[in-house]
């Protein structure tokens, strides 16, 4: 695996990739998928032990792991202040001082992920960053309310100034193999984000089978998603390596027909900064270094920057400093 120097300034871009058309429902192409959940467990079981970064290139890496965080902040008892609060660590998301002895000055979190009605002090505290504002929509996490509440929900959303929409799929479509009712539905929510960028949130924990995972997938990208995401983070289970590899590969395959990249984020559970560097190293050998950046590659955390931080004043001074030490805000 190559790895870029700290020193080496992470690419930061201004815009998300470009969109994602989508394309009429293909039912053939969707029953010939199947998934080898044996094959795809060994697969991943080897990652860990065969991935080993250390000292400048442990350290690169994990800058690029915070460039693809969506700092996230998803809890009932939410205020405006806790939004800037999060808001300012996602504009410095570690102190300057580690960030000048990397040569990482300028570093910031791909973006800060809420509900609607944090949206509003959320793009105050962003303004002139460059760091977009992603919104849940859709009913998250459960996505069953009425599917006209859910599209002006999306609408409500684009208009407070959300570059981003995160929605929740019927999981039910899935379940029933009812892949044209699924289809429509991410349709009309990518028609209802107008221009902002639209990540489907699979629940993969909720879905059965990794079968159905891959099919999900598909159909989501078929219809118009410009990302596709494991979970809410409000399951009992979350990102899974084998779940990441098998819409990795989905990812690929729609690639390889139709020549548009979709992005991917796993969110749930990563909160641990050598877990990100496994997440990262099967992105690079699935799908290459393209998606090797926040424009197609996100990761849907707030608690994994800390761990970073505290791993990168280790790479820094030789000494752990305590966690606490490396507040969200």
């Amino acid at each position: 695996m190559q790895t870029q120097s700290p020193t080496e300034q992470v690419h930061l871009p201004q815009t998300m990739a470009a969109r994602n058309e989508g394309m009429p429902l293909d039912l053939a192409w969707l029953r010939s998928l199947q998934a080898n959940t044996s094959a795809i467990e060994r697969r991943v079981a080897t990652l860990p032990g065969r991935r080993s970064i250390k000292k400048d290139h442990q350290a690169a890496w994990l800058c690029r792991a915070i460039a693809c965080i969506d700092l996230t902040t998803l809890a009932g008892d939410d205020t405006a202040g806790r939004v800037r609060r999060l808001c300012a660590k996602a504009r410095q998301p570690v102190r300057a001082d580690l960030l000048t002895a990397l040569g990482m000055e300028g570093l910031h979190v791909g973006a800060v992920c809420v509900y609607h009605d944090m949206i509003a002090p959320a793009v105050e505290a962003l303004a002139g960053s460059g760091i977009p504002v992603a919104a849940v929509s859709t009913g998250f996490p459960a996505g069953l309310t009425p599917l006209p509440l859910r599209l002006a929900e999306i609408e409500a959303s684009v208009a407070a100034g959300a570059a981003e929409i995160d929605i929740v799929i019927s999981r039910r479509h899935v379940l029933t193999g009812d892949w044209q009712s699924l289809h429509d539905e991410m349709a009309a929510f990518r028609a209802a984000c107008g221009a902002a960028h639209i990540k489907a949130i699979l629940a993969t924990g909720e879905l059965g089978t990794l079968r159905n995972v891959a099919r999900a997938s598909l159909v989501c990208m078929m219809a118009g998603a410009d990302f596709i995401k494991t979970s809410t983070g409000k399951e009992p289970v979350n990102a899974t390596l084998p779940v990441t590899l098998v819409m990795l590969r989905m990812i690929r395959d729609y690639y390889s027909q139709t020549g548009v990249k979709v992005g991917y984020k796993p969110a749930g559970g990563i909160s641990k900064a050598k877990d990100a560097l496994v997440y990262l190293s099967l992105i690079k050998e699935e799908l290459g270094n393209d998606w090797l950046d926040p424009a197609l590659f996100r990761f849907g955390a707030s608690s994994l920057l800390g761990d970073i931080e505290r791993q990168l004043e280790h790479h820094v001074s030789g000494a752990y400093s305590a966690g606490w030490r490396h507040a969200m805000g």
